[in-house]
């Protein structure tokens, strides 16, 4: 297809500070000749920032009122859109000069109506800040082999990556790939299984074939869910390295807190659920009954549990819709899983 038209969502919940410098930056983008319309979903912020977003004259600003999540803010910014392309940026994150015009441009190049279809783009999001590999029993960000990074607090030390896309691991846990890996290494396979919600663009034809964000997720797994729709839908989702964001991680949520655990643990057994192979849910199940036995917060997690335990006749019966409707066979698709240990 020819992409005339852009539309830009960022849905943002206080942290106004952050999201007039992501809407700076995307200001300052060029996309090649196309129409961009940005939109801003306000969750229901406090403090004036429905004021201040509301003043700005190159966005439209549609105000929620309440907190509606993650996935609730980008349908609500998709429905208010028309653009041939939607685009996801966070609101705590900063577009780097090009990063629209070449999240976009792989649309104009898609395959004829019988080859694979591009479905969704994701971009390569870089970690703000510096890291060094930090000292035992110190605090930091924890990559997938295991590894404790901390914040160097100057220009010395390591750029860490965010993510180049998100896959789903053989215990169905969806994460970030290239999490905490070297920003300054190669770059990555354009072959990814789905999208980073935070730097994505998604084709309105895909959207309109799959359907919005899953809300009653509210907030995380929520584009791993939409991804695997994607795939058995016979949609594909392409990796583009030089479309780049940086991202102060969690600038915007405190993903320390139980309110992140929890929905965390709970969407990503809900999401298995429903599209994950037997062997895969069967895992997921093994490994939270296990924690909640056991392991620390075990009160908490076996709260999760028994959520996810309420909900499965509900998620087994959108399982046989999402089978009904597949072009694509479940198997297909888990091949593109990953061990849940660090890459080879």
């Amino acid at each position: 297809m020819t992409v005339r038209s852009v539309s830009v969502v960022v849905v943002t919940w206080n942290g106004l500070d952050l999201t007039l410098r992501c809407l700076d930056s995307l200001a300052r983008q060029d996309a090649g000749g196309r129409d961009v319309d940005v939109v801003v979903v306000d969750n229901g912020s406090t403090g004036g920032t429905v004021a201040a977003l509301g003043a700005r004259d190159d966005v439209r600003l549609v105000a929620l009122g309440r907190n509606t999540g993650f996935a609730g803010g980008v349908n609500a910014g998709v429905a208010a859109t028309t653009g041939d392309v939607v685009v996801l940026l966070n609101n705590d994150a900063v577009a780097e000069p090009g990063f629209l015009d070449r999240l976009v441009a792989p649309f104009d190049a898609e395959p004829g109506p019988d080859a694979l279809r591009l479905g969704a783009t994701t971009g390569r999001v870089v970690l703000s800040g510096r890291f060094r590999p930090a000292a035992p029993g110190e605090p930091g960000l924890v990559d997938h082999a295991g590894r404790t990074w901390a914040r160097t607090g100057d220009d010395t030390g390591a750029r860490l990556l965010n993510s180049t896309g998100n896959e789903v691991t053989r215990s169905g846990n969806g994460r970030d790939r290239d999490w905490l890996a070297d920003a300054d290494g190669p770059a990555a396979p354009a072959a990814v299984f789905g999208f980073n919600g935070g730097s994505a663009a998604l084709a309105r034809a895909a959207l309109e074939d799959v359907g919005p964000l899953d809300e009653s997720l509210f907030m995380y797994h929520e584009v791993t869910e939409l991804s695997w729709r994607l795939r058995r839908r016979g949609w594909v989702v392409a990796h583009v390295p030089d479309a780049v964001t940086v991202h102060d991680h969690a600038g915007s949520s405190d993903s320390g807190s139980a309110f992140f655990r929890d929905h965390n643990e709970r969407n990503r057994l809900l999401v298995a659920l429903v599209h994950a192979p037997v062997p895969v849910v069967a895992r997921a199940l093994a490994r939270t009954v296990v924690r909640a036995c056991l392991g620390p917060e075990r009160r908490r997690r076996a709260g999760a549990l028994a959520t996810v335990l309420r909900r499965a006749p509900g998620a087994l019966r959108r399982r046989r819709r999402v089978d009904r409707a597949a072009r694509v066979p479940r198997s297909e698709v888990a091949a593109l899983l990953v061990p849940d240990g660090a890459p080879a």
